[in-house]
């Protein structure tokens, strides 16, 4: 026997408040659509599991970190059995980058840098989320229910796209141009899986649904919005009825945007196309919803281990260039993107100085014959599909930007110094791990997958074989 419980709560930002969806300060003018944490309880009387999905383009792992301790005080969940997701979408709030307490120690200019050059971390905003998440798990808690759950995969392969390629001249860029006559081909894949866990109450009505699909978030820059998740959710609802939650975790995205670089349309932006990719892949889920067969005994099970990862260094040359160029430009008032990657090369010098590693979190939740293997990373859409061919789970759902943030994955191939390149590449404060990184990442998700037994995909009611054959069936030709 399984329970889950659903909720959701506001945690939509304010106009005025910063929109953390590059590297420079830009503020969010208009509201769209609501921000929300989507929760889901899962519960077999063995294991607790809490999943979270929230509406923010990322978060910083100490915010992650406070928001399972208040869980664990409050709703009583083991730290490890918590998943938080970010979703991607760049037209979130405030819950990350610096602020005063996190620059204290660090010199004036660096202060500067980071706190008036760069995205700052709303500490008011950042507390009201994690009491919002509280309260999503909190309640979905209290409306466990014994349900039955169904597992399944759709697959859209028209609404997300590689956004890097390769070009005549040997090397990657990232988003070339539409039409560009250099390109020559995509640099890496995408991922058309649309994994769907749903749980069904006991007059087979949807409780709520968690969806895992590998695509950017980056349609809607008009104003505070879900982005393309927000047209998934009113999809799936559209049909099975407003009661119904969805959860959304984003897969492998790291490469991966609406956007066609070899279509000569007009680019995949605005409303239109959050609506376009949301709709394209709630039509998916909602195939799989009425598709997977239904079971009601499912295993749960949890494991997370962390990976210490060497970050990157800035040599003394590329240091030097980017001081002086930060000190010529600092007063002027249009910053162009050599300072704004300067700029982050000296605050990523400075961070070095506290540690030359990184902690990363990698997570293996386990639902019956599905596992969900979950990284902090911007992870390339490769390695997820790596990981879903060599595991041994018959679903195997990839997460990125969960539990923290250790910025860009890329493929160590990217990292090619002379075939290699896109801006995922470039060392920042937050994208800066070794070239393996993400094949360590990989490997270790493997591994805890592979500490964990799948449990046999249900196949709901089967009728004996049959060697009668229909008696109008048994009939004709007649040809006259």
């Amino acid at each position: 026997m399984i329970k889950a419980g659903f909720y959701e709560a506001d945690i939509t930002a304010s106009i005025g408040m910063e929109r953390p969806a590059t590297y420079y300060k830009i503020y969010h003018t208009a509201i769209h659509d609501p921000l929300k944490v989507r929760a889901c309880v899962l519960d077999n009387e063995r294991e607790r599991v809490a999943i979270v999905g929230l509406d923010t383009c990322v978060f910083m792992d100490e915010t992650a970190r406070k928001i399972r301790l208040a869980l664990k005080d409050a709703c009583g969940i083991l730290e490890k059995n918590i998943l938080i997701a970010a979703s991607h979408t760049h037209a979130g709030g405030p819950l990350w980058g610096f602020c005063d307490e996190d620059m204290q120690a660090a010199p004036d200019f660096i202060r500067r840098l980071a706190l008036k050059e760069s995205i700052s971390l709303d500490v008011g905003y950042e507390q009201h989320v994690i009491k919002q998440v509280v309260t999503a798990i909190a309640m979905a808690q209290q409306r466990l229910q014994t349900v039955t759950l169904s597992i399944g995969l759709g697959r859209e392969d028209k609404a997300a796209f590689n956004r890097r390629f390769r070009l005549k001249n040997g090397r990657i860029a990232t988003h070339p141009g539409k039409g560009n006559p250099n390109i020559i081909a995509p640099a890496g894949p995408m991922d058309p899986d649309v994994g769907v866990i749903a749980a069904w109450d006991r007059n087979d009505a949807l409780v709520g649904c968690i969806v895992n699909y590998a695509c950017h978030a980056t349609c809607y820059g008009d104003g505070v919005s879900a982005d393309w998740i927000y047209y998934l959710e009113q999809t799936v609802q559209g049909v099975m009825g407003r009661q119904s939650r969805v959860v959304f975790l984003n897969g492998a995205a790291g490469d991966i945007t609406q956007v066609d670089n070899q279509s000569l349309r007009p680019m995949e932006s605005g409303e239109k196309w959050a609506r376009h990719v949301g709709v394209r892949v709630g039509a998916e889920v909602l195939k799989v919803l009425v598709s997977a067969e239904k079971g009601d005994d499912f295993k749960l099970a949890v494991l997370s281990e962390t990976l210490r990862i060497k970050i990157r260094k800035p040599s003394p040359k590329s240091l030097a260039a980017a001081r002086a160029l930060c000190a010529r430009m600092l007063s002027e008032p249009n910053k162009t993107t050599e300072f704004h990657f300067a700029k982050e090369r000296l605050v990523l010098e400075w961070l070095i100085v506290k540690s030359e590693t990184k902690t990363v979190e990698i997570q293996a939740i386990q639902i019956g014959p599905a596992v969900i293997l979950a990284n902090p990373a911007e992870y390339f859409c490769q390695y997820g599909l790596d990981i879903k061919k060599r595991s041994n789970f018959p679903y195997t759902f990839v997460v990125e930007l969960a539990n923290g943030l250790c910025g860009y994955v890329p493929t160590e191939d990217a990292f090619d110094p002379d075939s290699g390149g896109g801006y995922e590449t470039v060392l920042t404060s937050d994208s800066n791990l070794e070239a393996s990184a993400g094949r360590k990442i990989m490997e270790k998700s493997l591994e805890l997958a592979g500490r964990l037994a799948p449990d046999k995909v249900f196949q709901g009611a089967q009728v004996a074989p049959s060697n009668e054959v229909w008696d109008f069936g048994a009939l004709g030709p007649e040809l006259e």
